[in-house]
């Protein structure tokens, strides 16, 4: 006999904050963020590296979480870490939309899918490769470029996605002066990627 699985009624939530989506398809449109705590990844490059470890941040009960995205206008809820996908994310994404509330998530892929999602951005990273399941179900790949390399490893990924999926390259953050005149002169030879920039960065937003 099979043990009935556990239901997750709370999750260790490093912030959550209401802004605008500042990267990808839905740059520039409002956005709930819920970032949960934990990640295994380990990217040298991470601007959010306390959110590593899942102890230190306190555990939201799910009830409450959406109560509180209803305080506000959102209509969109971007799920993010961390690694999100470290944690059983049916519960929440359930009574997210059962709010009536559009569910986003931004994964590296690296753990199995859980989770109801209207849109799932996909940003495979090198330190820990996306598992191959979550692939065809990505509505956007953002990669982002370190260095010249990544280009041939973004295209690595574009070709194992689905044909409807959106393609971005997004420079990493303390190297975009270098990297982004290389993106656009890619873009410009293969029009099918796009451009992400982090605009809350530039606008000093969360």
């Amino acid at each position: 006999m099979v043990a009935a699985e556990k239901h997750i009624t709370q999750l260790p939530v490093m912030e959550h904050f209401y802004t605008i989506q500042g990267e990808g398809f839905y740059q520039g449109s409002a956005a709930y963020f819920i970032r949960l705590g934990g990640c295994d990844v380990g990217c040298v490059w991470c601007d959010v590296k306390d959110s590593w470890d899942a102890s230190k941040h306190p555990l939201y009960d799910i009830e409450k979480l959406v109560s509180t995205v209803k305080e506000t206008a959102a209509e969109m809820v971007v799920i993010t870490g961390g690694e999100p996908l470290m944690h059983n994310l049916d519960e929440l994404t359930g009574a997210l939309q059962a709010a009536g509330l559009k569910t986003n998530i931004e994964t590296s892929g690296s753990h199995p899918l859980s989770g109801s999602w209207d849109w799932i951005c996909l940003s495979p990273k090198k330190f820990k490769a996306p598992l191959p399941g979550i692939l065809p179900f990505a509505n956007e790949l953002k990669v982002i470029i370190f260095n010249k390399t990544d280009f041939a490893w973004a295209e690595t990924y574009a070709s194992q996605v689905s044909p409807g999926c959106k393609l971005f390259l997004q420079p990493e953050w303390d190297k975009a002066a270098d990297m982004t005149p290389l993106i656009i002169e890619y873009i410009k030879s293969h029009p099918q990627w796009e451009l992400s920039l982090q605009i809350h960065k530039y606008i000093n937003v969360p």
